[in-house]
């Protein structure tokens, strides 16, 4: 998506160990820029961290940053992917799923093609896990967004995406 040469530019990857203090900033920054006040909540980082520890085995991270090598980089969007591994059946063997969750990209950014190439990822991750769908339970204000990348309804509060198609 970006050149890494230009600051500017807007890249993707995949998120480790290291991402997680701004995974949680951009957390609460998102739940700040959506309620215009500031949160006073000292423990907050804590306890993303304890979560971030449980949840990483089974979850997939990416991370969307701007800067450079020589800048330092300013993560500005992150998605991630539960791995749902069905139970299999006589007859029949479990298959994958995913279930994208924490979508989440800062306002001034929203409309530079960061939503969409983070979900790209996730897509991508999935056809290269084998998974049969992605399922995701949208906010209200994204849920249209995701209808036009190829989600479809499913029950009254989640879409999915075939994979395989």
């Amino acid at each position: 998506m970006a050149d890494p040469a230009d600051p500017n530019e807007v890249t993707v990857r995949v998120a480790d160990e290291r991402d997680m203090p701004a995974i949680a900033a951009l957390r609460r920054s998102w739940l700040e820029e959506r309620t215009g006040t500031v949160i006073d909540d000292p423990g907050f980082e804590a306890a993303f961290a304890q979560w971030w520890r449980i949840e990483l085995p089974r979850r997939t991270f990416w991370v969307a940053e701007v800067g450079s090598p020589r800048s330092g980089y300013t993560a500005v969007g992150s998605i991630n992917v539960v791995e749902i591994v069905h139970m299999p059946r006589p007859g029949g063997r479990g298959g994958r799923i995913g279930h994208i969750g924490n979508a989440f990209v800062l306002a001034s950014y929203a409309d530079r093609g960061v939503p969409s190439a983070l979900l790209s990822a996730a897509i991508e991750h999935a056809r290269s896990r084998r998974y049969r769908r992605l399922l995701l339970a949208p906010t209200e204000g994204s849920a249209a967004f995701y209808r036009r990348a190829g989600f479809v309804p499913v029950g009254a509060d989640l879409l999915t995406y075939d994979v395989r198609a």
